[in-house]
């Protein structure tokens, strides 16, 4: 077993143009003084990270590494979820979707997917000039809309949209296995891998690909109701990195998973600052723990209530209190009688 590496943090939510939250230097020492370790990287944040620049120059890639590590902090992944978003938009989110891409290719959905595809692959590159070997995303959504559809899907569609976004996501993965990066889905609401069964169905029409792996985040998996400490049990040979996100389900007699178009702080469904919510992170910190997990527990933090700042403080000790230091020998070891072939054979009475 291994000692899961952590506290991390994602800075996504924290930049801001501000100091200590406008550059990369000064975020890194923000975090460090909180008791972070790690930091997982947006990469389209412009104040942290040109993405192409480091594809492309090594010299670049290592300045960042040293910025980060002077800080006494180490990079655990970079991120491309809204580029991965865009890898596959449904028209319908078009003009939403639009301010996720630079003005260029805006009213394009063209241009603006062949931007994401290779932003995509700028990643690749990237991550392995910093030294990285997983990678966060999100998959985009063709079927999002007809999640829970009426009328119902004609026949055939479920089909035709996963052998759609498999066929844009191939060559992506292809590059990640070029340079030994895992390419790790965020299952998430609003993306058509949002689940275990929509994610086996993708990997099914991407022959199983090595590099098709998963971001473990229970707290989608909580708003959705599903049993996410036996997700575990079942994907754990995909998991590359964790989330650490809680959440909370209040269903009412007025309403449950969808929300009734409430804001966040009155929907049922609610994300929450680590500890304010319901999410079993003993339970989950042991299942990643005993199928040897090697990754990063990282600090994404998305609450209604709670102000950013608080969040980030109490979640370094709250991660490094439940990261389990692994055992190296069995408790009972004490009470071995040693053994060998022979002596087996005695116990069992065959001898």
């Amino acid at each position: 077993m291994t000692t899961i590496k952590g506290p991390g943090i994602f800075l996504a939510q924290f930049l801001g143009d501000q100091p200590p939250f406008n550059n990369l230097a000064n975020i890194c020492k923000w975090a460090a003084g909180l008791g972070y370790i790690g930091v997982q990287i947006p990469s389209w944040d412009g104040r942290v990270i040109d993405l192409q620049k480091a594809a492309e120059s090594k010299t670049y890639a290592d300045e960042i590494k040293g910025i980060v590590n002077a800080a006494g902090l180490q990079i655990t992944e970079l991120s491309t979820h809204l580029q991965g978003q865009l890898v596959a938009v449904h028209p319908a989110y078009d003009a939403l979707f639009d301010g996720f891409a630079p003005a260029a290719v805006h009213n394009n959905p063209k241009a603006r997917q062949e931007w994401a595809v290779q932003q995509l692959k700028y990643a690749a590159k990237a991550s392995a000039n910093l030294g990285l070997n997983a990678h966060a995303s999100f998959s985009g959504a063709l079927l999002w809309p007809t999640v829970y559809p009426w009328p119902q899907r004609p026949a055939g569609l479920v089909e035709t949209g996963f052998k759609e976004l498999a066929a844009r996501w191939m060559p992506i993965l292809n590059e990640f296995d070029k340079y030994g990066v895992d390419v790790c889905y965020e299952l998430h609401p609003g993306e058509d891998l949002h689940d275990g069964i929509t994610y086996e169905m993708f990997l099914e029409h991407t022959g199983n690909h090595p590099r098709a792996c998963l971001l473990y985040d229970p707290s989608h998996f909580v708003l959705q109701c599903l049993n996410y400490l036996e997700f575990i049990d079942n994907y754990h040979e995909r998991i590359r990195m964790f989330h650490v996100k809680d959440a909370e389900f209040n269903p009412t007699g007025k309403q449950g998973v969808y929300g009734g178009y409430q804001s966040w702080v009155n929907r049922a469904g609610r994300f929450r600052s680590l500890g304010d919510g319901q999410v079993d992170f003993k339970g989950i910190f042991s299942k990643l723990t005993q199928y040897d997990y090697k990754g990063w527990a990282v600090l994404e933090w998305e609450c209604a209530l709670k102000h950013p700042e608080d969040g980030a403080r109490e979640g370094a000790p709250f991660i490094k209190d439940h990261i389990i230091r692994v055992t190296e020998r069995a408790f009972d070891d004490f009470a071995g009688t040693g053994s060998d072939e022979n002596f087996n054979r005695k116990v069992l009475g065959l001898s």
